[in-house]
């Protein structure tokens, strides 16, 4: 994979899920379509991180607040968190659960905030949703289209009932790599060999190694 091939599927990983990339939980319909979402989605965070020069320089702060604003609100993060851990999930206590969560979001927005810096002309687009008005599963598939060749960015969303209810995203695929399944083979090795409190130690390191970094 080319060099900005490869740069570029890391920023939209970052953006898309933790990136994985929205209106604020107060605007959105209940009934809004996923694709709708997505669309709005997509467009609101790339303008964002287009126009703030804090964020394209990779200033980790403010790539924080536009993930709690604008994606946060509608990602599942527990259910995403929890696929990524895989069966130990269960097993583990709430204390553990949080730890989990609030680590695996760090890891997100601090191994790939260096990515955003490329952004620039990068638009999305929208294919057909394949989904009946029953369906409370479904993957939109979009396509970001820059400079080079488009790359294939999907989102797998469900319907939430309840308050805050309305579709919420809980993996994504980039370029035929589902996030959720790249973490949990990495997150398996580490809790057979340590433990649920051994993977959160291992996060909270590699953490505090990438808080370091910029890029």
């Amino acid at each position: 994979m080319h060099m900005k091939r490869r740069t570029l599927a890391a920023w939209l990983m970052a953006t898309a899920s933790a990136l994985t990339l929205a209106l604020p939980l107060t605007v959105q319909a209940a009934d809004e379509a996923p694709d709708a979402l997505i669309k709005q989605l997509s467009s609101d965070v790339l303008e964002t991180i287009k126009t703030d020069k804090a964020i394209q320089g990779g200033d980790t702060n403010k790539i924080i607040a536009l993930v709690d604003t604008k994606i946060m609100p509608n990602v599942n993060f527990p259910r995403m968190t929890a696929a990524a851990v895989g069966p130990a999930w269960r097993q583990a206590t709430p204390e553990q659960k949080a730890r989990l969560q609030e680590e695996f979001k760090t890891l997100l927005v601090r191994t790939y905030s260096g990515a955003l810096a490329q952004v620039s002309d990068q638009t999305i687009s929208i294919k057909p949703l394949r989904a009946s008005a029953d369906d409370a599963d479904v993957v939109v598939r979009t396509e970001v289209r820059g400079k080079g060749d488009p790359i294939q960015l999907d989102y797998r969303l469900e319907k939430t009932p309840g308050v805050g209810a309305g579709w919420k995203i809980y993996n994504l695929n980039v370029m035929g790599v589902w996030l959720v399944e790249t973490y949990r083979s990495q997150f398996a090795t580490e809790i057979n060999a340590k433990g649920i409190d051994g993977l959160i130690a291992t996060l909270t390191e590699r953490n505090k190694a990438n808080s370091g970094k910029k890029g």
